[in-house]
């Protein structure tokens, strides 16, 4: 199969390229950067230049492929809105040259926020809380018979290299001087091996079915308070309760409760996590460094 994959130079799509590659796939990628398209013409992937923007790039590479994976999103903080009102024309764009066909598209999501005081499971759908909008841009494609499901990524996808969640905690505990939790520190994220989830991805893209939502979590439930003790033993600082004001902007996801499930996806797709757990990529794949 070849397969259109954008950002496929980022953090997990580069994975994902990687274990396309790996089995037996053709990938073309999708870069901002001349650096990026030099980066995947030199491990032998075609690669194409463009952006979110860049709808008619968008509309050629993806008709010219047996499938799409939908990675890319610009996580500026500062106008997230904007970013999703971007992603959700992206997709619609991708979807829009699958029309007709039986080609898959893979849209990206995440499990955060899906359900609160209990695991979330693949049957939940996500609220009018947050501005992200890929998954009813999913569904609007599913509404057209375009062959379109979701992969929500756990809060934090870990491994070498790592630019989200975790990293934000831990420039802050250097920031603060004091690696912290809201609260007792109960409130849970799930997380997943950036490896184990590109793995999903490309199960999700042989096997998958249209409209489903299959779930990157390898550990369902790891505790705030573990996460910051991990943080303050890397850093040798304090581990201690602060308020919400104590992390500014990112309150909201220091204190969310993302407990997670992904016992169906496992069961549909036969995934099987084999990937280092959270606290052993703290320790080992470069945090701190």
């Amino acid at each position: 199969m070849r397969v259109f994959v954008t950002g496929a130079t980022g953090f997990v799509g580069s994975a994902v390229v990687q274990e396309l590659k790996a089995h037996g796939h053709q990938v073309l990628g999708l870069s901002r950067s001349e650096t990026g398209v030099a980066q995947l013409e030199a491990i032998g992937v075609a690669a194409v230049l463009g952006t979110l923007d860049d709808h008619d790039v968008l509309t050629r590479s993806a008709a010219a492929c047996d499938g799409v994976i939908h990675t890319a999103f610009n996580h500026d903080f500062s106008k997230f809105a904007e970013n999703a009102q971007q992603d959700g024309r992206a997709i619609a764009v991708l979807g829009a040259a699958l029309e007709g066909t039986t080609k898959p598209i893979l849209v990206t999501s995440g499990t955060a926020m899906l359900a609160v005081g209990r695991m979330a499971t693949e049957e939940d759908r996500p609220g009018g809380h947050s501005p992200r909008i890929s998954e009813p841009s999913a569904d609007a494609l599913v509404a057209k018979g375009v062959h379109a499901s979701v992969v929500r990524l756990a809060p934090t996808t870990h491994g070498a290299g790592d630019h989200g969640f975790v990293p934000m905690l831990i420039g802050l505990a250097r920031e603060k001087g004091v690696a912290a939790y809201i609260g007792e520190g109960d409130n849970r994220w799930s997380a997943v091996h950036r490896g184990d989830a590109a793995r999903l991805y490309r199960l999700a893209l042989e096997r998958g079915a249209k409209g489903e939502r299959y779930h990157a979590v390898a550990e369902e439930a790891v505790p705030m308070k573990t996460i910051a003790a991990a943080i303050g033993k890397g850093l040798g600082l304090p581990v201690e309760s602060r308020p919400p004001e104590h992390f500014g902007w990112f309150a909201m996801f220091a204190g969310m409760d993302a407990a997670t499930s992904a016992a169906w996806t496992r069961e549909t797709l036969g995934w099987s996590p084999t990937g280092s757990s959270l606290a052993e990529d703290l320790e080992n794949a470069g945090y701190f460094g």
